[in-house]
């Protein structure tokens, strides 16, 4: 997605790490240019403004549960190889045990 204007940052650079942003996991000099873009660029601002929603409730909704340190570091893990353009194993990440193929 791009507005098609050029910006200090780029708007691929910023959906990228929109969840890092979302987070709070990036370094502050870093969360600055994210919010700089956002005033400037209306569909990443728009894109932005729904994953936020969604964030909310998903929290909402299933925010009670705490999540396990090795199953977040799994799947962050797994986000990473996806993001590089690898293929993650077929592996379940609850157990780290290979997937059964299931019948449809």
């Amino acid at each position: 997605m791009s507005c098609g204007e050029p910006h200090e940052t780029d708007c691929a650079e910023v959906l990228d790490h929109l969840y890092e942003f979302l987070d709070h996991e990036m370094p502050d000099s870093q969360g600055h240019k994210f919010e700089e873009h956002f005033e400037e660029c209306s569909p990443c601002l728009e894109k932005y403004g729904l994953e936020q929603a969604v964030k909310k409730l998903v929290k909402r909704c299933c925010g009670h549960d705490d999540v396990p340190s090795d199953l977040r570091d799994k799947v962050m893990g797994r986000i990473d190889l996806i993001r590089s353009g690898q293929t993650p194993p077929d592996t379940d990440l609850s157990t780290g045990e290979p997937r059964r193929a299931t019948a449809e």
